[in-house]
């Protein structure tokens, strides 16, 4: 097996050491450098030719977001950023995402790592794995296409009532999210969102999106009942799910168990959904793994319409790529074609003029 080569961009001796330590028994990964500032990563970069990069942000000379927006435009490559989960290291990370970072993972204090040394291990494996496998210009021209579509055509459409738009998505799906959501008009149907995120980025990655999407976009609370023109995304920790109050569907957070590792999942998401199926359209967006496909093909069967991201706008085809395995879906389409299909499936039809 072809091991993935590794460059490690970081101030810190110690956390250098510790993820080439970490990395060196590793079957698939090899740590071919280290760069302690963002300048001797480029020559790095020149002349090792990683397959992956860890990037930290904060950096001397140059921050590390500044080093990944020239290196977006000039060299487009896997990047997993290593950062400080907290509330402004979730806007900081999420702006490395925007700018193409594939992932990114809480960068350990060296105390932690006496206690929690396998498990950063395995994270930070799977990780770099991932992000081996992602087509980054692909994904990217994929964006840029979505960018330039205009469905200002169907934004006076009616919409059918009590009509749900369910995404579920992982890896590379905050991108991906946020650009879809940024084409719907104000009178979409309600859209109920689970995607893999830490429990200090859920409600800034909301914030963020309500900034300039028409639609309101809002982390999900208990209770609230789904209204059209709304986005609503699960809270990082918590299970997003929906039960039938008269004729309202509200929200339900559940601090229950984690389902396929993940809480929230996009299996618990869709499986609440059963009882509206018909009224549902359920779509899985590029990220690894299979969460939210053997509850798709429920969905399916039930009579929902289910969509999944086409490989070649995705920046992981692990969830949509499972769900294709199970015939789960019934439409695939590219990322920039997704905003007008899910509307077009949502419009009220109307009768045919004599």
């Amino acid at each position: 097996m072809t091991k993935i080569n590794v460059l490690v961009v970081d101030d810190s001796r110690v956390i250098r050491d510790v993820i080439r330590t970490m990395l060196e028994g590793s079957e698939s990964i090899n740590v071919i450098g280290e760069a302690e500032n963002p300048y001797e990563a480029r020559e790095k970069i020149k002349q090792l030719n990683p397959d992956v990069l860890t990037l930290d942000i904060e950096m001397p000379r140059m921050d590390g977001i500044t080093f990944l927006k020239n290196l977006m435009r000039l060299r487009p490559m896997p990047v997993v950023m290593l950062s400080s989960l907290t509330k402004n290291g979730a806007d900081i990370t999420l702006e490395a995402l925007e700018i193409g970072a594939v992932d990114y993972l809480e960068k350990p204090k060296p105390a932690d790592l006496l206690v929690h040394s396998e498990r950063f291990k395995h994270q930070l494996e799977e990780k770099l794995s991932q992000a081996a496998q992602a087509n980054i210009r692909r994904y990217q021209s994929a964006v840029q296409k979505l960018n330039d579509r205009d469905i200002t055509s169907i934004e006076n459409s009616q919409y059918k009532a009590n009509h749900i738009i369910a995404i579920g998505a992982s890896t590379g799906g905050t991108e991906a999210i946020s650009h879809i959501l940024a084409k719907m008009p104000t009178n979409c149907p309600p859209i109920v969102i689970t995607q893999h995120i830490p429990e200090h980025f859920s409600k800034r990655f909301a914030t963020r999106l309500n900034k300039y999407c028409q639609i309101k976009v809002k982390q999900a609370q208990d209770g609230a009942i789904l209204k059209s023109g709304v986005a609503y995304i699960a809270p990082g920790g918590l299970h997003l799910v929906f039960e039938q109050e008269g004729s309202k569907i509200t929200c339900r957070l559940l601090d229950s168990d984690k389902i396929n590792r993940h809480r929230p999942s996009v299996d618990k998401m869709f499986e609440s959904l059963l009882p509206f199926a018909t009224n549902v359209q359920a779509l899985l967006l590029t990220g690894m793994g299979a969460d939210g496909a053997h509850s798709m093909l429920a969905l399916k069967k039930a009579g929902a319409t289910t969509i999944i991201q086409s490989k070649s706008s995705s920046l992981i085809w692990g969830m949509p790529g499972a769900a294709y395995r199970l015939n789960a879906h019934q439409q695939i389409c590219h990322l920039e074609d997704i905003p007008a299909v899910v509307l077009q499936n949502a419009q009220v039809l109307k009768a045919n003029s004599l």
